[in-house]
C-alpha cells in the first residue's frame, strides 16, 4: 500500500508542468548620482522553456518597469512594455538601446560596489508564474558592459 501512494505521489509530481527555469547571466546596474530617481538595470536571460518576463520588483524602487527602446524614424524612443518574450533556449539580452528594466522612484542612490536585490516575475506557456531573485551589482557610473555573446 504504501508502495503504491508513493508512486502515486511520485506520478504526479512528474505529471506537473514545469516552470520556466530561467537562468539570469552577467547582471549589472549603473551607479546614480546622489539626487537621481530612475535607473536602468541590465542582464542576460534564458529559459528552458518558452516564457517571457512580466514584471521585475525591487526594494530599492518605488515603481519597477519593462522597457524597451527602439528607432521610430530619426528618434530614438523608449516606451514601457507588457513583457518581454524568452524563446525556448535562446538568450535574450536586456541591453541599453534595446530590451531593459527601469527602475522608478529610487528611495536611495545607488552607489558602485553595493548590491542590489530584484525579482523576476517570469510567465511559462500555461499562465504559471516563477519569482527568479537576481542580486545585481552597481558598476561605476563609467561602466560600460561588454558586448552580448
Amino acid at each position: 500500500m504504501n508502495r503504491r501512494l508513493v508512486a502515486l505521489a511520485l506520478a504526479s509530481l512528474v505529471s506537473l508542468p514545469a516552470l520556466a527555469q530561467v537562468s539570469v547571466s552577467d547582471p549589472w546596474i549603473r551607479a546614480t548620482v546622489p539626487q537621481a530617481k530612475v535607473a536602468g538595470a541590465f542582464m542576460q536571460l534564458k529559459s528552458a522553456k518558452a516564457a517571457k518576463l512580466v514584471e521585475v520588483k525591487s526594494p530599492v524602487a518605488g515603481r519597477v518597469e519593462l522597457h524597451q527602446m527602439a528607432m521610430e524614424g530619426q528618434t530614438m524612443r523608449m516606451r514601457a512594455v507588457d513583457a518581454i518574450e524568452l524563446p525556448a533556449g535562446q538568450t535574450v539580452n536586456l541591453a541599453s538601446g534595446g530590451y531593459h528594466v527601469m527602475l522608478f522612484e529610487l528611495k536611495r542612490q545607488l552607489k558602485d560596489g553595493e548590491q542590489v536585490p530584484l525579482t523576476l516575475v517570469v510567465q511559462d506557456a500555461a499562465g504559471k508564474r516563477e519569482n527568479v531573485a537576481v542580486t545585481v551589482p552597481v558598476k561605476p557610473l563609467t561602466y560600460t558592459a561588454p558586448a552580448a555573446h
